[in-house]
């Protein structure tokens, strides 16, 4: 945990500007409910300056929905897709695959089937595939890959976001001395990993295990659902992260603001043609047009808002953190997420007020703190303001 610098109480703290760190020291930095235009996207949409300390993106209500697809329908940007192929999703796929570094990319409509078609070409139907114990993949998608495509998942590093060259030997070397020859034929890695509150895998690891594997001629698969989110929080571009792996996920509802969706991107040879599959998964839809279009309208300037709003975030955890009402504790290899500790009297009433002074902030946790989730919303605000508003709804 963060310890605090200094004690202070909330009068102090208001009177000396948040420790005397006027909003001139950020920088100039976005007023409330400030954003671009609608064309690049911007957290300012859904007119309101609410700022919102949960969560990957705007947390758009079907009423914002409705308004931002009239707007671009009505500015003629939506191209009605045929079963998911062409017209605005197919511009929503080469952008994404220019973006990734990569020569295809396909629109799916989630990305536990992103991930399950991907392990499959990978592994062209037999052996097994390396993926993390505390990966999406092996937890939440209901044995989709064991069940459906018969390949085996072997997951590694229990209770860490990272495995390491020797668990991926290990696995490899007592597959190779079975009776029955089953071999590893994919490795999928995500990162970062959200059951590890947003853990990075380790890059050093990273680049030894991909190595190896390109060595070996074992496919690579990077659940990336969050990798744009990544890229903002670390400066290294998306595409730099692809770059060793066949195949890339990245979601389009988490912070891209679609009601659903997702994108594979990789080779042109093992996605030209991806289509047929997915209709065989009952998942070429007839019309995916309203989830490409939101999130092709939220992608340009992403990682640039995103990374102005971790600057917020960080100036906040600066000032928060010396406040002897609140404890802030860091994530190891971290993303954007945090944990938050509030020293109130009535923590219900804590959350009310700084409802009415526009901050939604979650509840507690069964460890009595909060996890506070960083995304574009933070740009609405100052990080002296936010504080402000913090040590008032004491």
């Amino acid at each position: 945990m963060t310890r605090n610098v200094t004690s202070i109480g909330r009068r102090r703290f208001l009177q000396t500007g948040a420790l005397g760190l006027g909003a001139g020291a950020l920088g100039p930095g976005p007023a409330a409910g400030q954003g671009g235009g609608i064309r690049s996207g911007s957290a300012a949409e859904p007119s309101t300056g609410r700022v919102r300390m949960s969560g990957d993106g705007l947390g758009l209500t079907p009423a914002d929905q409705g308004r931002l697809l009239a707007r671009l329908a009505g500015e003629g940007r939506i191209a009605r897709d045929n079963y998911s192929n062409g017209g605005v999703v197919g511009e929503l796929e080469e952008r994404f695959a220019a973006l990734l570094g990569k020569e295809r990319a396909v629109f799916m409509p989630t990305g536990t089937l992103a991930n399950h078609l991907a392990v499959r070409a990978l592994a062209g139907g037999r052996g097994r595939a390396v993926v993390q114990a505390e990966s999406h993949l092996f937890n939440d998608s209901g044995d989709c890959v064991q069940t459906l495509s018969g390949i085996t998942l072997m997951p590694l590093a229990p209770g860490r976001a990272t495995f390491t060259l020797d668990d991926v030997q290990e696995v490899i070397d007592r597959t190779a001395g079975g009776r029955v020859s089953r071999p590893v034929s994919a490795i999928s890695i995500e990162t970062p990993v959200r059951r590890r509150f947003g853990e990075r895998f380790d890059q050093a690891e990273l680049d030894r295990v991909t190595a190896f594997a390109r060595a070996r001629g074992i496919g690579l698969h990077l659940d990336g659902a969050r990798l744009f989110l990544q890229s903002a929080c670390t400066g290294v571009d998306v595409a730099e992260y692809a770059r060793p792996f066949d195949t890339v996920y990245v979601s389009l509802y988490k912070y891209f603001n679609a009601v659903s969706g997702a994108i594979l991107a990789g080779p042109r040879a093992l996605l030209d043609d991806m289509y047929h599959t997915r209709r065989m998964f009952g998942a070429g839809l007839p019309g995916a047009w309203p989830f490409a279009a939101v999130a092709l309208h939220h992608l340009p300037g992403f990682v640039d808002r995103f990374r102005r709003a971790v600057g917020v975030s960080e100036a906040f955890i600066d000032r928060i953190a010396r406040h002897e009402a609140f404890g802030v504790e860091r994530m190891p290899a971290p993303t954007n997420l945090f944990r938050l500790r509030v020293s109130a009297a009535d923590p219900a009433g804590f959350r009310a007020r700084l409802r009415d002074r526009g901050v939604d902030l979650g509840r507690a946790r069964a460890d009595g703190a909060v996890l506070v989730g960083v995304n574009e919303t933070w740009n609405r605000a100052t990080a002296e303001a936010l504080a402000e508003r913090f040590a008032a709804a004491l």
